[in-house]
């Protein structure tokens, strides 16, 4: 799917402002619905109808983003390599059990913060090779999650924070 028909898709649902960064399925938009559950339930089930794609949607406002953006605990990390920290968005906030279970499962050189609904990943061996992989990562935390590298949380972030009011 094109960025510009998921950009069309929230337009016609009535969000405002819509804007894609690049070719990477990242959206930001305003919307005045409640909670970003919500939206990812109404996004998700109009994917399903309009476009017939299954596939889940992370939603986070722009105090999320900032608050992701400044809680990150691997800051020498992001400014020396940010293509190898990366943000793990999830569904759901694992519970200390589900971290320590992914903690345990970790093979190589990967070390993991979690914080609410995104865990923070340093690859320090690069991400291609890892065996700390997102099916990984969602078996043992028990929600789905999509991961992003430190420049595009850093892109989206200042894109949230500027059509936020």
């Amino acid at each position: 799917m094109s960025m510009a028909e998921l950009r069309d898709l929230l337009a016609e649902l009535g969000f405002a402002n819509v804007q894609s960064l690049l070719q990477s399925g990242n959206l930001v938009f305003d919307s005045r619905a409640s909670t970003p559950a919500r939206l990812e339930s109404r996004l998700e089930q109009a994917a399903k109808d309009r476009l017939q794609l299954e596939t889940a949607f992370f939603v986070r406002t722009a105090r999320e983003w900032a608050e992701i953006v400044a809680g990150n605990p691997f800051p020498d990390e992001a400014k020396r390599d940010p293509a190898h920290l990366v943000v793990q968005f999830l569904k759901g906030a694992p519970d200390r059990g589900q971290i320590t279970a992914l903690e345990q499962a970790i093979a190589g050189r990967e070390v993991i913060r979690a914080g609410g609904r995104h865990l923070y990943i340093v690859y320090p061996d690069g991400i291609g090779r890892s065996k700390l992989t997102n099916a990984l990562i969602e078996q043992k935390l028990g929600t789905q999650g999509t991961a992003r590298n430190w420049n595009t949380v850093l892109k989206l972030a200042s894109l949230a924070a500027a059509s936020s009011p």
